[in-house]
């Protein structure tokens, strides 16, 4: 299980839980998570002093490079810098290239201006995540919202993509981001497609509630009940839903070249989806169609499913009918979850809390404090 064919850090969280268990030796736990020992007792010992967000993955931008633009070079993008202060780096280095013969890469430019202090600090976001493409089918779904930019509605189509295939599983006009009719369409989908493993989406209604204790809906806890464990992408950073947010990009030129029919726009949909998948091949696919590497889930959709049932031997909690229960001598609140059943997994002076197999608060046993873990676990 190499650390690339899953989320980087859901696999840091699932390696420290197993080490932390001690049901195999420590060796053979790193080699099941493709890692060497050394690497293990890092990510035990940021575990240790950090939590959950001491194995955020960080950056890997040497402290040295031998390779750093020459002065005279940098102070010719400094000076067209101070011309332009408005300009970003992709256009200074065009005119860079065209009136001085400089040819530096974009991302050299880029950089020239962050170590000189020319970049504002509400222009810069987080540096994304690395992602990987998962490895099988419906590992993880990305779902979310178009734009309504070009569609006339208040809000744009619901999009579900699967990260390894890029096959559309779903394409609705849903007109409203309100959780029954985006619940019909999901469970649609899941019908005639199966369920996948995991789902990423942004912190937008319906999947997401910010007057709500950690964020949890009606719908989240709907998706948890199948069994899907849920992420969400970092605030304001769509990069993180690269894959649905190209295809958002695609689908906009179609609408702006072909235009949209005044009637019949599910129907124009249908048929977007069904080019998107089965005729339209894809570069990153190796000019595949997203049909010829994508195959139904073998997890059924069951509308009416079963109570969780944690692992046996597990620590499980009944909360309250405001959601609450006592962890480690302090009351603590899910109230979405308001009579339901959550696992506690004691980490040393933390413990995690599971919602189905989701992870929705890290715990602080002595400080009692208490962190929704959705900006470390998002892909």
């Amino acid at each position: 299980m190499p650390w690339k064919t899953m989320d980087v850090r859901q696999q840091r969280v699932e390696f420290v839980v197993a080490a932390h268990q001690k049901q195999k030796p420590f060796q053979e736990v790193c080699k099941e998570f493709g890692i060497s020992r050394p690497t293990g007792y890092l990510w035990m010992e940021r575990y240790r002093r950090q939590g959950l967000a001491g194995i955020a993955e960080r950056s890997r931008r040497p402290q040295y490079s031998p390779q750093r633009t020459a002065a005279s070079e940098e102070q010719q993008v400094l000076e067209l810098r101070q011309r332009f202060p408005d300009w970003g780096a992709r256009k200074l280095q065009w005119l860079l290239r065209r009136q001085q013969g400089l040819d530096l890469a974009v991302s050299t430019v880029h950089r020239i201006l962050l170590r000189r202090g020319m970049v504002r600090a509400q222009d810069r976001h987080p540096q994304a995540v690395r992602r990987f493409r998962r490895e099988h089918p419906n590992e993880l779904w990305q779902m979310d919202f178009k734009s309504p930019r070009g569609w006339d509605t208040h809000v744009g189509p619901l999009s579900v993509l699967d990260d390894h295939s890029r096959y559309l599983v779903a394409l609705a006009a849903t007109e409203t981001t309100q959780a029954e009719p985006v619940r019909e369409h999901l469970a649609e989908a899941f019908v005639r497609c199966g369920l996948p493993e995991a789902m990423l989406m942004d912190h937008g209604t319906p999947w997401w509630n910010t007057q709500s204790a950690g964020g949890i809906t009606g719908l989240a806890i709907w998706l948890m009940k199948q069994g899907i464990r849920l992420y969400w992408s970092g605030f304001r950073h769509p990069q993180t839903q690269g894959k649905v947010e190209r295809f958002h990009g695609c689908l906009q030129r179609a609408i702006a070249l072909r235009g949209l029919p005044h009637q019949g726009r599910q129907a124009w949909l249908d048929a977007f989806r069904q080019e998107h998948n089965e005729v339209r091949p894809h570069e990153a696919l190796g000019m595949n169609t997203p049909t010829q590497l994508w195959r139904r889930s073998p997890r059924n959709y069951d509308p009416h499913p079963p109570r969780w049932q944690y692992p046996e031997g597990a620590e499980v909690k009944h909360l309250g009918q405001q959601g609450q229960v006592r962890i480690a001598g302090k009351i603590h609140y899910f109230k979405p979850l308001a009579g339901d059943w959550v696992r506690l997994l004691r980490m040393e002076d933390r413990i995690l809390v599971y919602y189905c197999n989701t992870v929705v608060r890290e715990i602080e046993a002595q400080s009692h404090r208490s962190v929704h873990v959705e900006r470390y676990l998002s892909s």
